[in-house]
């Protein structure tokens, strides 16, 4: 009987946390949305175009507000408790904040496990679609691709970058060619060069030989680079999906090419329920009172989100350790929501215990 009465209660606070997440997320959302639609309406020929590209701005956006979403979630659905008096009655039943935190920190769980497993790979598919040079790492603010063969050395430079189909397109490009002996054979300008699965391709190129004559004409190459291996080398960790990120980090560190951020993107989407449970475990913390009516929500909901932008700025930081190797990925990862549980926790004792 305890057990069915338990599981009516854990629903009906399941309830309430998923509808104060859901008032918030709409909010966020919304705003958000509104004004990158305006903003990219100019730079798209069409509003349908215009409407796809804010849908993938905000999932970019996505797992910047959602720790701050779960909080102000967990603050409104523990002031509407208050409000009603269900809180009260709730605490008056003998239960615990501790025990009627649970449900929360479940939903929150499975908001971080949705937005892990679901909601990254879903943007990871939608951006790749369209994929700039915005998206990758650059050197010295170019895409620098060079490959070694049998019979030649060939080093590109291009300042831009965009996605055709399964192709990669190429602007303002450089391309030399050199042979065995590094001898320059061939110096190639051009507006656009196409990278297939076969090769390197130019519509029309300025092409300088050994002797310096100069031509202007259609242009190939052979290459063993593919899209897929200018891609591995260059997307930025948020570009790799988090089903993909261990086999490409393996990868990677296979041709001793540093992993350290796309190690902390790993460690960072692996967490992140722990990451939304500790924001729960605020949101409870800052959402303690023994006021009836009068429950100051304004002012605890102003210092809540004050308290979030420091702990998004420590969140932040520990990153940075991580990614620089001045901390372990997993231990730069952890930490921030370990604190902030122990924090919180301590503080919902201490108050509990008056």
């Amino acid at each position: 009987m305890t057990i069915f009465k338990s599981t009516i209660l854990s629903r009906f606070l399941l309830r309430r946390f998923f509808g104060g997440i859901g008032i918030i997320l709409l909010i966020i959302c919304g705003i958000i949305y509104a004004v990158t639609f305006v903003e990219r309406l100019p730079s798209n020929p069409d509003t349908i175009s215009a409407i796809m590209d804010a849908w993938v701005r905000l999932l970019e956006y996505i797992p910047l507000f959602l720790p701050l979403a779960v909080f102000m979630g967990t603050l409104l659905a523990m002031y509407n408790l208050t409000r009603s008096s269900e809180g009260i009655i709730i605490s008056s039943a003998g239960l615990s904040p501790y025990q009627i935190a649970r449900p929360f920190l479940f939903g929150a769980a499975i908001v971080g496990i949705f937005a892990t497993t679901v909601i990254n790979p879903y943007f990871v598919n939608v951006s790749s679609k369209n994929l700039t040079n915005h998206e990758l790492q650059l050197i010295d603010n170019a895409i620098w691709i060079r490959e070694e063969t049998d019979s030649h050395f060939l080093t590109m430079q291009a300042q831009n970058m965009k996605k055709q189909n399964t192709d990669l397109v190429f602007l303002n490009a450089k391309i030399f060619v050199q042979d065995k002996d590094f001898k320059l054979t061939n110096r190639i300008e051009t507006d656009a060069v196409t990278l297939s699965d076969t090769g390197l391709e130019s519509k029309k190129a300025q092409i300088w030989d050994s002797h310096g004559n100069v031509s202007t004409k259609k242009w190939n190459i052979e290459t063993q680079i593919t899209p897929k291996t200018v891609l591995d080398r260059y997307l930025q960790p948020n570009q790799i999906s988090f089903w993909e990120l261990p086999r490409f980090i393996k990868k990677m560190n296979a041709i001793s090419v540093s992993t350290r951020g796309h190690s902390v993107q790993f460690w960072t989407l692996l967490f992140l329920p722990l990451t939304m449970m500790a924001m729960t475990t605020l949101g409870i913390a800052f959402s303690q009172t023994r006021q009836r009516r009068n429950f100051n929500f304004g002012l605890k909901f102003s210092l809540g989100i004050v308290t979030c932008f420091l702990m998004y700025f420590m969140i932040n930081t520990f990153n940075a350790l991580g990614a620089t190797g001045a901390l372990p990925p997993i231990l730069a990862i952890i930490a921030p929501p370990i604190i902030i549980i122990a924090g919180a926790g301590v503080f919902i004792e201490h108050f509990d215990t008056i």
